[in-house]
């Protein structure tokens, strides 16, 4: 049910009790306490509100005994005093409160004494009698201590002690608690720890357990009042110590126990144990579990809480006490018992006159309940007989009532824990159906979700309720509708045509009532796009969207919270109708975002969480462990990374001896780490830092570490690229890497830099050097290998032996130029070129290769102004021969070779002359037609850019397109650029295709295509439309289409009246009556044509004739056969007869003649 349709029923039926009906069987009926039903309504007693059984009172306060009942008419009240009529009338301290039974009992100058005991209230009308439970009344107490001297306790270290508080019986039971002098509680732990009865126990004493003020406190509730215990004093003494033992019980004692409770209440067991070192407590249940929703463990493990217990709680329990040493361990026995507690109190009955009806109080207990009825608060043994009314232990069964048979009974059920009293009444009554819901009210629910309707109602006897919706047939229970007793109709899944209206009708013996309410079944809200996950850095924006779909005639209300509260007041929230932007994102908000929409009916939500990631915090409190010559162990401790993992720790560091203020990166290690080991160099002062990097970037650097410095040292390595060059072919250039500060390891650091021309014996070379990269040597031979050595030394010693490095002395350009360079042609445009190496001596240097240069001196045929430009092939290595590619056809070239090495390059080879043959020429530079006449045209074409030899012709071939002709072919001369070609067919389209020629081949194709005729019928053709004679001929024509116009209109005009003109006007039909002359039609028909459709009838403008609307008509005379006149004029046949036919013959439409129209037909 939806929470406004059950707020609804329980505003209609608040306060309504429910009955069972026998008669018809068990019925509930809700008995309404609206007033204005309940006017005339006649109701036996109810008490709705009573003090509770046991009633400790606060003898400082008034005592108040509540005492409510209703009931029609009003009930009066009485009270019982230890079970004697209790006059309060008599009693000048006793007030009843108006229109109540409650008593109001002034103490102010009494003792509370005076009126403690036990009270009963009874509400009475003429209907019957109900009574109330017995409330005893009490007063509270909080008794003072006995005096008692506490002699000092005197133990030894190690041995278990127990403090007895004994705290004075109060009403309440006192709470307990330990303090010293200071009204500090003692702490209490595993060794120590008070119990139940407010004892404190010590598994074993220690020397810091020796104090003078344990002192027991009992503090009262109901007077708030503490009571103090004398201080008690203990020693702990160390000259003859307990040793370690296993563990043993000091309470409960022995090896088992047996404790009792009630069903309902809270099962407390408690085990204390001595031993030392400090047991361990744990509880089990044998032969079973522990149950899982209802047990807890307190006081250290040492007490174990069962709430709410039930007969499947009782058994065996066991307290495990265990140490290093041993175990022990004390078994509970738990026994249930139960007060009387209600299975079924019996209810109250509304019955019909002449129905039957039962009372069941129905009860358990442990032991079992004794069960006693009363009538009107009278035993029922001692009541009236009533021969309608048979009692079976815990039933009573009422049968053929009367009016008579209201009352009240009362059901007792007790035991030796307690008691049990419910009042049900019995009324009689005979009333016509009342429908309780209001008329024409409109449920509204949401698609696919569970209606109820209501149609609360009361009667006697109880009214049966049906359904009807849309006033149609009754609605039965089944798959989509569920009838309940109370008579809301239940609709399992609602849909869109389950609305409408609904009527209920209430009907008993004594009449009927029916209510009318209204379903409206609306669209369900919900989340399109639900907000996402957004993980954003500090400072920036976030936007959550939530797109909703909604029932477009519910009114929507968009909430957004952040956990689950109100979105801070802050104008950097801005909520627009979809989305939620957060501007200038701040830490504090992160948290998870909901938005919410709500209608009136329902609502939809969705929640999405904000990450605010940051760089992290820099790392702190750098350290240096493990300190040695060449190495240093760094830790440090990470700072916030701000919801992005570190990935990793970049180690830098500063050398202030060589570089002060520069910070270097040293190395990474992963983000999980926090110490790094740090291989050093010599002669170095270090600071560390440290930097934590994430996702979002780097930290800002840690507080540098403090400074380490390392001793000088013999440098550890030498320097690096080291290389001997030449620059001029009489020297050799020996360069390195110079060494840094860091790796030079100790002050004076110098280079000394040694060579040797290679396989020769003279000894090494060397010479010491400072600050610099580079030494020149000089006077060296031109290009000669060279062995060179590097080493770094220092004022504690020389590195290690240096590597050796080859080198060379500096090159000159080779001085011999290659010979014997031959060419040989290989066709149009290919030559292939060789040449002798020059001798290795004359390279004076690395040899590269050679270089071949060649070039264009002039065309053979054409005169050129000037050679090209020369082109070059680089050919590596000791090639000596190479390809030309490119070359132009029918030309003479130029060639010459030259060896370079690092230097540049030698000397050239002589030129050598070579001619290549011709080739195939290229494409005729246009190829048109021209002059076309009726008889011929001409073809014209360019001669070719390239010839590439001397032209021996063209070809020119020809044929029709998409025909099966043969091509036809013409040679043509050199010197030809145009021919005239005749004798070709009219409005034919040809291709043709040209190419020229020398004695290597034709060349490549150009073509062209032209229809014959065509641009010559163009140059010939006439505009016939500007003629004379055609522009009179279709003047004529059109003045001869109008004179037959204007016959065929006069002669329409004349037409004759038939025989079945008198008909139609003796049949006077409205719809062919003939028209007025204003109407713009013709009151008569034309006897010019036999099929022209009648008066007043519409004809489509393609000539087909639709029927009137009318019935009197005379297609409905010809019965569907083809229509004609006899003799006399009568109709014979269906009138309208084949309309296709008659447009084809030329008949008119029957709309109003005009000319306009006579054109259009026409047409």
């Amino acid at each position: 049910m939806s929470t406004m349709n059950w707020k609804r029923k329980s505003t209609l039926c608040e306060g309504a009790v429910m009955v069972l009906l026998l008669g018809h069987m068990t019925f509930a009926l809700e008995v309404p306490l609206d007033s204005k039903v309940l006017e005339g309504l006649p109701q036996p007693p109810t008490i709705t509100h009573q003090s509770p059984k046991d009633y400790i009172i606060d003898p400082r306060e008034n005592i108040v005994i509540h005492c409510e009942a209703k009931g029609n008419p009003h009930p009066s009240f009485s009270w019982t005093r230890n079970g004697t009529h209790f006059d309060v009338e008599k009693d000048p301290k006793v007030i009843t409160r108006s229109n109540s039974g409650t008593l109001v009992i002034d103490i102010s100058e009494e003792k509370a004494e005076a009126y403690e005991g036990v009270y009963q209230c009874m509400a009475r009308n003429e209907h019957g009698t109900a009574v109330s439970n017995n409330i005893v009344i009490r007063q509270s107490k909080s008794p003072l201590w006995s005096k008692e001297r506490n002699e000092p306790i005197t133990v030894q270290v190690g041995v278990s002690l127990i403090l007895h508080c004994r705290p004075p019986a109060g009403l309440p039971p006192p709470i307990i608690f330990w303090m010293d002098n200071n009204f500090q509680r003692l702490p209490q732990n595993s060794r120590v720890s008070q119990a139940l009865n407010g004892d404190l126990y010590f598994s074993n004493v220690l020397a810091e357990d020796t104090r003078n003020d344990y002192i027991c406190y009992a503090r009262f509730p109901h007077t708030q009042t503490i009571q103090q215990k004398q201080p008690i004093t203990v020693n702990v003494l160390n000259d003859r110590p307990a040793g370690e033992r296993k563990p043993s019980f000091m309470y409960p004692s022995g090896a088992s126990s047996t404790v009792s409770v009630l069903r309902g209440e809270t099962l407390e067991l408690e085990c204390f144990a001595d031993g030392l070192p400090t047991p361990e407590i744990s509880w089990t249940k044998v032969n079973g579990d522990l149950p899982s929703d209802r047990f807890s463990f307190h006081n250290f493990q040492k007490m174990l809480k069962i709430a709410e217990v039930m007969e499947a709680d009782g058994g065996d329990y066991r307290c495990l006490a265990r140490n290093r040493l041993g175990s022990a361990q004390h078994i509970v026995t738990v026994v249930v018992k139960a007060a009387p507690f209600w299975i079924s109190a019996p209810r109250n009955l509304i019955l019909a006159p002449k129905e039957m009806g039962m009372l069941i109080c129905h009860v358990g207990g442990n032991p079992k309940p004794t069960i006693t009825w009363l009538v009107n608060g009278v035993p029922i043994e001692n009541s009236p007989k009533d021969p309608r009314r048979k009692i079976e232990d815990n039933t009573i069964t009422l049968s053929d009532v009367q009016t008579s048979s209201s009352a009240v009974y009362q059901c007792n059920a007790s035991n030796e824990f307690g008691y049990l009293l419910a009042n049900a009444f019995v009324n009689v009554l005979a009333e016509p159906p009342r429908v309780l819901t209001p008329p024409n009210y409109v449920y509204q629910v949401i698609s696919n979700r569970q209606a109820m309707l209501d149609c609360a109602s009361f009667g006697s006897p109880l009214p049966k309720i049906t359904w009807f919706k849309d006033g149609q047939t009754a609605i039965v229970d089944g798959d989509s509708y569920i009838l309940h007793e109370n008579g809301t109709l239940q609709i399992n899944v609602a849909q869109p045509l389950n609305s409408g209206k609904y009527t209920c009708v209430a009907t008993n013996s004594q009449g009927n009532r029916e209510n009318h309410v209204y379903l409206e079944v609306k669209e369900p809200t919900r989340i399109l796009k639900q907000p996402e996950y957004k993980e954003v850095q500090r400072g920036s924006k976030a936007v959550f969207e939530c797109k909703v779909k909604h029932d477009l005639t519910l009114i929507p209300t968009m909430t957004w919270l952040k956990d689950n509260g109100e979105l801070p007041d802050d104008e950097r929230f801005v909520v627009d109708s979809d989305s939620l932007t957060i501007n200038d994102v701040t830490q504090e908000d992160e948290g998870t975002y909901t938005c919410i929409m709500n209608t009136t009916l329902d609502q939809d939500s969705a929640s999405a969480m904000l990450t605010v990631v940051e760089r992290p915090d820099p790392p702190r409190d750098l350290e240096l462990t493990d300190q040695r010559e060449r190495s240093v162990q760094l830790t440090w401790t990470p700072g916030d990374e701000h919801n992005s993992p570190i990935q990793l720790f970049l180690i830098q560091y500063e050398d202030s001896l060589h570089e002060p203020d520069v910070w270097n990166n040293m190395t990474e290690v992963p983000g999980t780490s926090t110490t790094a080991h740090l291989d050093l160099s010599p002669y170095v002062y270090y600071s560390f830092r440290v930097l934590a990097r994430n996702d979002v970037g780097l930290s800002e650097p840690s507080i540098p570490s403090s400074q380490y410095r390392t001793n000088p040292a013999s440098p550890d390595k030498n320097p690096s690229d080291v290389e001997g060059t030449g620059t001029e072919p009489d020297n050799m250039v020996i360069s390195w890497n110079e060494m840094t500060g860091l790796q030079s390891n100790g002050p004076g650091l110098q280079y000394k830099v040694s060579w040797k021309q290679k396989d020769t014996d003279e000894d090494w070379t060397s010479i010491i050097v400072a600050n610099v990269s580079e030494y020149v040597v000089t006077g060296t031979p031109t290009f000669v290998p060279y062995e060179v050595m590097v080493q770094a030394i220092n004022d504690y010693g020389s590195g290690p032996k240096p590597e050796v490095v080859l080198g060379y002395s500096g090159e000159d350009r080779p001085t011999m130029a290659p010979e014997s360079v031959k060419v040989l042609v290989q066709n149009s445009t290919l030559a292939e070129v060789h040449w002798e190496p020059i001798p290795p001596s004359t390279v004076k240097g690395k040899m590269l290769g050679y270089k071949v240069y060649y070039w264009k001196e002039k065309s053979l045929q054409k005169e050129e102004s000037k050679p090209e430009e020369p082109q070059k092939l680089i050919f590596s290595g000791n090639e000596t021969e190479g390809h030309l590619p490119d070359l132009h056809p029918y030309s003479q070239y130029s060639i010459n070779v030259r060896a370079f090495n690092g230097k540049g390059d030698g000397p050239p080879s002589t030129d050598q002359k070579f001619e290549t043959p011709e080739g195939v020429p290229g494409p005729p530079t246009f190829l048109r037609i021209t002059n076309p006449n009726l008889e011929s045209f001409t073809v014209e074409w360019g001669p070719p850019m390239d010839d590439n030899g001397r032209l021996t012709g063209y070809i020119l071939k020809y044929q029709p397109i998409n025909s099966t002709e043969e091509l036809k072919e013409m040679t043509l001369l050199a010197n030809e650029t145009s021919v005239v070609l005749e004798n070709l067919k009219y409005s034919t389209r040809y291709k043709f295709y040209l190419n020229a020629m020398t004695i290597k081949g034709s060349g490549p194709i150009v073509t062209t295509a032209i229809t014959i005729m065509d641009e010559a019928m163009t140059s010939r053709q006439v505009d016939i439309a500007t003629q004379g004679w055609f522009i009179g001929l279709m003047c004529a024509i059109a003045l001869l289409i109008l004179v037959l116009l204007i016959v065929c209109f006069i002669k329409r005009n004349k037409g004759g009246k038939y025989p079945v003109k008198e008909k139609e006007e003796a049949h006077q039909d409205p719809e062919i009556q003939p028209m007025k002359e204003d109407d713009g039609t013709f009151g008569e028909y034309s006897d010019t044509e036999d099929h022209k459709p009648l008066k007043g009838s519409r004809t489509p403008s393609n000539g087909t004739v639709k029927k009137d609307d009318s019935d009197d008509s005379l297609v409905d005379y010809g019965e569907g056969g083809d229509g004609q006149f006899n003799e006399d004029g009568s109709f014979i046949g269906q009138y309208s007869g084949k309309k296709e036919k008659d447009t084809a013959e030329g008949n008119e439409s029957s709309e109003a003649p005009s000319p306009v129209n006579a054109m259009n037909s026409f047409v």
